[in-house]
């Protein structure tokens, strides 16, 4: 009686014998936020620099094709993203018509920390002349915004923005923000008028600006 045997599938059995591009698109496609080249690398079991080199190829034959998405470097990570000429599809799809964005307050509140981080919450509340303690809590609760140590001088907690605000505008850094300085001449007249003014951070008291704030970026 002969031995029956039983046949395997050929193809790679470890990740360094996988083609490289398919494996990065594989793994790119689950990822929840930019993935760095170094952990790309690791992953993959490749040199750094090839798996940069492929990581821009595939970005430009994206763009030759024509497709719907990209890859692009945000954030310091790599990750796909819809095309921006796309967008009305998208947001068809996800919203149903309907946007979802960050109420003008909320949207004010986080520029200010952005431009001046790190920053307290009673610094930006002069800056913008109103008590921005419900807003700045949105935006800790939404990943725009995050704790980042105390002001010697005061205690005070410091506040800056996270690399999902880079991700969610598309930035590779922050020294890729918009120049400000034709305005901070006059917000730093406002700021020193108002901060001695804004009222103290209490959790209980309702917040108009935060009740407004309803809907996501």
């Amino acid at each position: 009686m002969s031995e029956e045997t039983t046949d395997t599938p050929a193809g790679p059995h470890t990740v360094a014998e996988l083609d490289l591009k398919p494996a990065l698109e594989a793994v790119l496609m689950v990822v929840d936020e930019p993935a760095t080249e170094e952990h790309l690398a690791r992953i993959l079991q490749r040199p750094g620099r090839q798996v940069a080199d492929a990581l821009r190829e595939l970005a430009d034959e994206y763009t030759l094709q024509g497709r719907g998405f990209e890859l692009r470097l945000v954030a310091g990570g790599w990750r796909f993203y819809t095309r921006p000429e796309y967008a009305a599809a998208v947001e068809g799809f996800v919203l149903d018509g309907q946007q979802a964005r960050l109420t003008q307050a909320a949207l004010e509140t986080l520029a200010v920390v952005a431009y001046r981080q790190p920053v307290s919450r009673s610094r930006v509340s002069a800056v913008r002349g109103v008590n921005c303690d419900g807003v700045m809590r949105t935006l800790l609760q939404r990943g725009l915004i995050e704790e980042a140590g105390t002001e010697p001088e005061t205690g005070a907690i410091l506040y800056t923005t996270t690399n999902y605000f880079l991700e969610r505008m598309g930035l590779r850094g922050l020294d890729e923000l918009p120049e400000l300085a034709p305005f901070l001449p006059e917000a730093e007249a406002i700021e020193a008028e108002t901060l001695e003014a804004v009222p103290s951070f209490d959790p209980d008291a309702p917040d108009s600006e935060d009740a407004d704030d309803k809907t996501e970026l």
